[in-house]
């Protein structure tokens, strides 16, 4: 899919809450990155009763071949819309994932599990969570979805129940719907207190397709996982708690 396409059913309007009939399931915008957490994330909401909208960033990440798992897994779950949003942070850079920086490989489960590792990208959540605002405000969506996770994670501080219900207020009191009262923007969390195994086996239940989906933060040319980043390991890790084979291919050596 090309950058800041948009695809899906009813793809060329915005339809405002008012606007649409209100027998309708409400619309959610859901953050879709091509990653396990946010496909299981899409599909969760669906299993919710919400119309999908889903939002892609393309914030000059190394690790391209998540925008095209993106496209893929929006496709399968067959959401509403899915829209594309360029924003330059590798400008910025400053993070492995968008600077000439190495990414981590092969480290423990304690030192995963402590530290903020240099894959974090700085404000990326916020930024994030910002535009998926801004799109929710324009559609007339209260609902936000966002596939973040405090206990099998790299120690991001944007990945924290804390940093959820901060933004959550400042959606409600930077926003013209929030003021005027004629929205409560929820930030909805789904799998922040799951582990990877827990996500895994919910993802499956509800027929996520993780052969489509792409973790890994430093993937060959050919965007081949490599199997020992930290978001591989911990993907790995889960599937194996899970009981249940990763169906992507990585690298062989």
């Amino acid at each position: 899919m090309m950058e800041g396409a948009v695809k899906g059913a009813g793809a060329h309007t915005m339809t405002t809450i008012t606007e649409r009939d209100q027998s309708t399931p409400p619309a959610a915008v859901v953050l879709v990155s091509g990653g396990l957490d946010s496909a299981t994330t899409a599909a969760i909401a669906q299993a919710e009763g919400y119309r999908v909208l889903a939002l892609s960033i393309d914030y000059g990440q190394r690790h391209r071949s998540e925008l095209k798992a993106a496209d893929a897994v929006t496709r399968a779950l067959g959401v509403e819309r899915h829209v594309i949003v360029s924003v330059g942070l590798g400008q910025f850079g400053g993070s492995a994932l968008t600077a000439d920086i190495g990414v981590p490989k092969d480290r423990s489960a304690d030192a995963i599990a402590h530290g903020i590792p240099v894959t974090y990208v700085p404000a990326r959540n916020t930024v994030f969570l910002s535009l998926a605002l801004g799109y929710a405000e324009v559609v007339g969506s209260a609902d936000l979805f966002i596939g973040v996770n405090a206990i099998d994670y790299s120690g991001y501080p944007d990945c924290r129940p804390e940093f959820i219900a901060e933004f959550e207020k400042l959606a409600n009191l930077a926003t013209k719907a929030g003021v005027e009262g004629t929205t409560r923007f929820r930030i909805h969390t789904p799998l922040i207190a799951m582990t990877k195994a827990e996500i895994i086996c919910r993802g499956t239940e509800l027929g996520v397709d993780y052969s489509l989906t792409h973790s890994c933060y430093a993937p060959n040319e050919a965007g081949t996982p490599c199997g020992h980043c930290d978001a591989c390991q911990l993907r790995l890790k889960g599937f194996a708690a899970a009981g249940l084979k990763d169906p992507v291919s990585y690298q062989t050596t």
